[in-house]
């Protein structure tokens, strides 16, 4: 499963309610974390709820809502890249509902002028280098291990040179759910389109179901096109599609929302439009859609939700609450699905 989306996801509460919801009706299918990202190791980068980022040295930031990226970027949608000569990042799992067992670590990435350099992964004191390496995927690849609650990769390059985190991909033998949540401040979904390598990355999630919560910035733009922004998302669903055709597809619709103008609130009317493609992207791809919008009450919930301390004052986005019980929301609509199409 694929949760992918802006600042509602990479927040973290919001999928990982969802991810923890799956784990506690289903304890027996745990599979792996899947696919990570480094997020706080950037100044001013917030990190997902359920691990910390530390890290060492200082690192530069690219995201996919710039319109150029100094940094190719692949799935995540965002990059770090190391500015000093050594830099580390460790990852500190803190979710106490799911302790997560990794054996394989894929770190993507690539160094710009040494090519023969090589990342080393430290897991308790003890360091490993990859078993393998695919310098065409950008992927250093660490077997036979055993990891649980943290682990740590040291880049230790020449003075001029940089290594670029796309992502961490953590993997297991478990069979059962996989929950990635992919989200990136600000994105759009032509923001995704724009990322050099997303859709040579997709099969690397082996993607069952994809879950949109795109919208809300594409709605917020001044040039907010409907038919464009409809033709964007089906581009996006045709390249899940060629990494499985029978991928399954949940549309997430804008939540109510305010944007300023002239230093005052507004209700952003572009909602509805978006709540409209999402229907209509949902019966062309046989898909489903999660209404969020008309779950809030449509146009101007939000300040009751607000006032509710379930939506924070910038009239966009949740409290942690809010978030939580969204995904709950979001989890019960997709077992009453399942359960309706089994039957």
């Amino acid at each position: 499963m694929v949760h992918i989306g802006g600042s509602h996801v990479q927040a973290g509460t919001f999928p990982n309610t969802v991810r923890q919801e799956f784990f506690k009706a289903y304890p027996h299918s745990t599979a792996s974390r899947g696919m990570i990202f480094p997020y706080a190791a950037a100044p001013k980068c917030n990190n997902p709820a359920d691990y910390r980022t530390r890290s060492q040295g200082r690192f530069g930031l690219v995201r996919n809502v710039y319109q150029e990226h100094i940094k190719p970027l692949g799935i995540t949608g965002i990059a770090v890249y190391t500015l000093d000569s050594i830099a580390e990042v460790k990852i500190v799992f803190r979710d106490s509902v799911t302790q997560f067992h990794t054996t394989k670590i894929t770190l993507m990435g690539f160094n710009d002028i040494d090519t023969t350099f090589t990342p080393i992964l430290w897991i308790d004191n003890v360091s490993y280098l990859p078993a393998k390496t695919v310098p065409e995927k950008r992927q250093f690849i660490y077997e036979n291990i055993s990891a649980t609650d943290s682990f740590a990769f040291s880049f230790a390059t020449k003075e001029e040179d940089r290594f670029t985190i796309t992502g961490i991909f953590l993997e297991n033998e478990n069979k059962g759910i996989t929950y990635h949540s992919i989200g990136v401040n600000g994105a759009s979904v032509d923001a995704f389109l724009r990322c050099e390598y997303f859709e040579e990355e997709i099969p690397l999630l082996s993607p069952d179901m994809v879950i949109f919560g795109l919208g809300i910035n594409d709605a917020s733009k001044d040039d907010y096109d409907p038919s464009a922004f409809k033709e964007n998302y089906l581009t996006l669903v045709n390249r899940f599609k060629k990494a499985n055709p029978h991928c399954f597809f949940v549309f997430i619709t804008n939540n109510d929302s305010y944007k300023k103008v002239e230093k005052k609130y507004q209700v952003n009317k572009n909602a509805l439009s978006v709540r409209k493609v999402m229907y209509e992207l949902a019966e062309e791809t046989g898909g489903a859609v999660f209404d969020q919008f008309e779950i809030m009450g449509g146009l101007h919930s939000m300040d009751k939700w607000r006032l509710a301390k379930l939506a924070q004052n910038d009239r966009v986005h949740f409290t942690k609450t809010g978030y939580e019980l969204m995904g709950k929301l979001l989890f019960n609509a997709i077992i009453r699905e399942i359960n309706l199409r089994e039957f």
